[in-house]
């Protein structure tokens, strides 16, 4: 099958959170299973600049009259064949500071609109011909930023044009991509789709609706986040839609790409491991002496290390593990975190390293480098969110034998098995859960990662059994092919 994928990140080259490794990873697993799989881009300066070898191949024009072009070219990547990538040419739209969605004072664009309108309108083009050589069969649109590809198409069959697939997948359904209704007209759209049964959504434009509407298959990262968007408590005012239309919704689990993700080969890692049987995991305990140095942190092998890679939001849990620092410390551990988000955490987390910057860590900001050595030293992550559609961090800490704790909600639930007595027995544990989104539950879950870590040969034995547990691409990408198959039928 021909696909093209439309996402508005793209790992290595643009990256502000798990979309990215998602968007870079599948069109590779697909090649690997034999499909035509080529990606479609808005020319942001880091994806512009990362994009071998790109020539112009067509202009077209957007549903507001102005005139933009479309260049192709590769995406090398190591190990992989190269991705095809078609790239916006838009600099007036992309050529910005800040990040690919806000301004350098993190507000939204005021054309946020027609930069991601655009997107969509430039998959529709490409699924009508715009490039001679090559015509998507089915067009696969991730999250709201590619939304209204599905509704282009959709209108397109509807005035004679042929059938071309769409699927649209929902990463987070908390960022929808709503805008004020005097936008519709710029959008290219007929008047119809501005309804109930469309974009309209409570007098406003919602993207991520328009996708949800108007694809003809629905998918989203995990199979409990597949359920829980149905419900009111986390359907976020869509989940009627979502219901109406479960028959073609599918959550298929997000999974981890072994040529940047592997502890054997990390060139992040200051000495690789692995765990056949629970041996070779000498270059663990180095990683995290390196670590703790770097960090300033006492240089302690038997201190458990807490690690936290996420946004600082309250939705992520990180107003709990802030709670949970005194507890955390006087048990002995000590918590290295890395991100960013809201100020408030940001300061307060700060704060907690200043006051104890022997057993607290924090770095603000994103370094991928640091990442992968966070994952690599660490013993537990922390991943206590207040939903996550699917979450990439606890299964980078499973791969890297970093315990997840985490809550048992979405794709968290999905992956992580509890460190029970029968779970251990069976070989099925896997980290530590918890219920309540409280600050009692989530200090029962890092007791029990405390005692379990007393414990050495059952911790052994526990992290083989994380590190072991199966994330392969080959899976989820053979799932997505089904998917596209029935959105072709």
């Amino acid at each position: 099958m021909r696909i093209l994928q439309v996402s508005a990140e793209i790992f290595p080259l643009l990256k502000t959170g798990g979309l990215a490794d998602i968007a870079g990873a599948l069109p590779i697993a697909l090649m690997a299973q034999g499909q035509d799989a080529r990606v479609l881009l808005p020319g942001f300066p880091a994806i512009v600049a990362g994009v071998r070898d790109l020539v112009p191949l067509a202009e077209f024009t957007a549903p507001w009259g102005d005139r933009f072009g479309l260049r192709v070219g590769h995406i090398a990547i190591d190990g992989a064949p190269p991705i095809p990538a078609y790239v916006i040419d838009a600099p007036a739209l992309y050529d910005r500071p800040g990040n690919p969605y806000e301004e350098t004072t993190r507000q939204p664009y005021n054309d946020n609109h027609r930069r991601f309108a655009l997107l969509g309108w430039a998959a529709a083009q490409l699924a009508q011909g715009l490039d001679p050589d090559w015509q998507p069969e089915v067009v696969h649109a991730h999250d709201w930023h590619a939304a209204l590809a599905p509704a282009y198409l959709a209108f397109a069959r509807q005035a004679g044009r042929p059938h071309v697939g769409s699927v649209f997948t929902v990463h987070n359904l908390a960022y929808q991509g709503v805008f004020a209704p005097w936008h519709f007209a710029e959008l290219g759209l007929p008047g119809p789709a501005f309804h109930m049964n469309g974009l309209e959504y409570h007098g406003q434009v919602s993207f991520m609706k328009g996708g949800l509407y108007f694809a003809d298959r629905l998918t989203t990262v995990s199979p409990t986040y597949a359920l829980e968007i149905q419900t009111p408590e986390q359907g976020v005012g869509l989940d009627g839609l979502l219901r109406q239309r479960s028959s073609v919704l599918s959550g298929i689990l997000n999974a981890v790409d072994d040529q940047v993700w592997n502890p054997a080969t990390d060139a992040a890692l200051v000495q690789g491991y692995h765990t056949p049987e629970g041996r070779h995991m000498a270059g663990k305990a180095r990683c995290k002496s390196v670590l703790q140095h770097q960090l300033g942190l006492a240089e302690r092998p038997d201190a458990p290390l807490f690690i936290v890679v996420s946004r600082l939001t309250e939705q992520k849990g990180l107003h709990l593990v802030l709670g949970g620092i005194d507890a955390l410390l006087a048990q002995g551990g000590q918590l290295a975190l890395l991100g960013s988000g809201e100020a408030w955490l940001e300061e307060a987390f700060r704060q907690r390293a200043a006051a104890a910057p022997q057993s607290v860590s924090v770095t603000i900001g994103y370094d991928e480098a640091l990442a992968h050595q966070l994952f690599g030293a660490g013993d537990v992550t922390l991943v206590p969110s207040l939903f996550e559609p699917c979450g990439l961090t606890q299964m980078y800490g499973l791969k890297y034998g970093s315990l997840p704790l985490v809550r048992r909600v979405g794709g968290l639930a999905d992956t992580v098995v509890d460190s029970t007595l029968e779970d251990m027995a069976s070989g099925e544990a896997t980290g530590f859960v918890f219920d309540h989104f409280d600050d009692a539950d989530y200090a029962r879950a890092l007791r029990r990662a405390f005692a379990l870590y007393d414990r050495a040969p059952d911790w052994r034995r526990v992290r083989g059994n994380a590190m072991r547990r199966p994330a392969d691409w080959g899976t989820a990408a053979a799932q997505y092919i089904d998917v596209y198959r029935q959105a072709l039928g």
